[in-house]
């Protein structure tokens, strides 16, 4: 699986699989008024799915770890279609809820798969590239998946975008059927994975470090068609627009985060940090203006789609060994952040308003850079 042609089929589940994932985001406020809760209860929708593969991840790779990986891929695929399909058709809020829940549990075998299969097949110097291939899917899903879902919110109904979910997760599943060979087994059971590395320092600190880092992204962007909405006063069309702009400048910042990784991972982290504690500050202060904000949201978009990939690479260049079980275990981690940040989002809505929901990033990006720079002091 040398090709890259592999790579992109992969990243093309990961798009499917991902705009399941935060598809959502966009239509929040619909489903928040068409089933009569309020806005941080809807979020639910996004912090539950979170939430189970965060807690599920590590064991859903050890139940499966002597299946085929290929069947296993184009399984997961179908779960996700068939849950989708299913979502539309509901007409209770905690039964959406438990839908949701279904396909989370196979999320983290997805993912792990893929990022195993990329970092296994490339080497040392392309393995940041690599992974970025896969990551692309989830750029993509921030490009194209949250933003049509958005629009065919808009144009039909919520309802719609579970529909065009599901039909992005059979072209997904099309695609790896058809063009994936078959892919080994690691060879090395997850069970066995050494305890010393488990107990790493330096893992341990980069798992702390993703999980802030993730929670901060999430905590403000979990919100964002609501902040566009009753911030900015944007129509639905409108931010249907802004999500899909935000999502085309972050396929540039996901390769570019790739590319800098690989040769300067502490600068590239560091820097990354700074800048999404300033593009959070201008939206705290123009994100009442129209148009300065569409600026802001180019800079937004391209600053954020990195975050994940960074935190992946700081995550598993921290060991060695059973690939599968340390990205289930980085899965988790940025899992448990995306659940920690739509909480906190949500909290601080309901407390201190949308407006000022930048300030619980910006709390948890300074928590990122603290732990950063010990990081850099007492283990490198």
């Amino acid at each position: 699986m040398k090709s890259k042609r592999n790579l992109y089929v992969l990243a093309l589940g990961v798009f499917g699989i991902t705009t399941t994932e935060f598809g959502v985001i966009g239509v929040l406020p619909e489903i928040a008024s068409a089933f009569h809760v309020p806005i941080d209860k809807a979020g639910w929708l996004l912090s539950i799915f979170a939430l189970i593969v965060a807690l599920f991840g590590p064991f859903m790779i050890i139940l499966f770890s002597s299946f085929k990986r290929k069947n296993l891929l184009v399984a997961s695929l179908c779960i996700f279609t068939v849950a989708n399909i299913l979502s539309a058709y509901i007409t209770n809020f905690y039964i959406l809820l438990a839908a949701r829940m279904i396909p989370a549990f196979f999320h983290p075998v997805y993912w792990s798969i893929s990022l195993s299969v990329a970092e296994k097949n490339s080497t040392p110097e392309n393995k940041s590239k690599a992974v970025s291939i896969i990551f692309s899917g989830l750029t993509l899903a921030t490009v194209l998946g949250v933003p049509l879902a958005t629009l065919m919110s808009d144009l039909f109904s919520w309802q719609s975008s579970f529909l065009l979910t599901a039909f992005i997760n059979i072209l997904a599943l099309a695609g790896v059927q058809l063009f994936l060979p078959s892919i080994q087994n690691t060879g090395e059971s997850p069970i066995r994975f050494s305890s010393t590395r488990v107990q790493s320092k330096c893992l341990w600190t980069n798992l702390f470090l993703a999980f802030f880092t993730i929670t901060a992204m999430y905590s403000t962007y979990g919100y964002m068609a609501d902040f566009l909405k009753n911030v900015s006063l944007m129509n639905g069309r409108q931010i249907s627009m802004m999500l899909f702009l935000f999502g085309t400048v972050g396929v540039f910042g996901n390769k570019m985060a790739g590319n800098y990784m690989s040769r300067f991972p502490f600068e590239t982290t560091f820097i990354f940090l700074i800048l999404l504690i300033g593009i959070h500050l201008l939206i705290c202060y123009y994100g009442g203006f129209f148009i300065p904000m569409i600026g802001i949201i180019c800079f937004w978009g391209l600053i954020h789609s990195g975050g994940f990939l960074i935190s992946n690479i700081n995550v598993t260049s921290s060991t060695s060994g059973s690939p599968e079980l340390i990205n289930s275990i980085f899965t988790s981690c940025g899992n448990f952040a995306v659940t920690a940040g739509t909480l906190l989002g949500g909290f601080w809505i309901s407390h201190y308003g949308i407006k000022n929901i930048v300030w619980s990033s910006v709390i948890c990006i300074t928590g990122a850079l603290l732990i950063l720079i010990l990081k850099k002091k007492l283990i490198e």
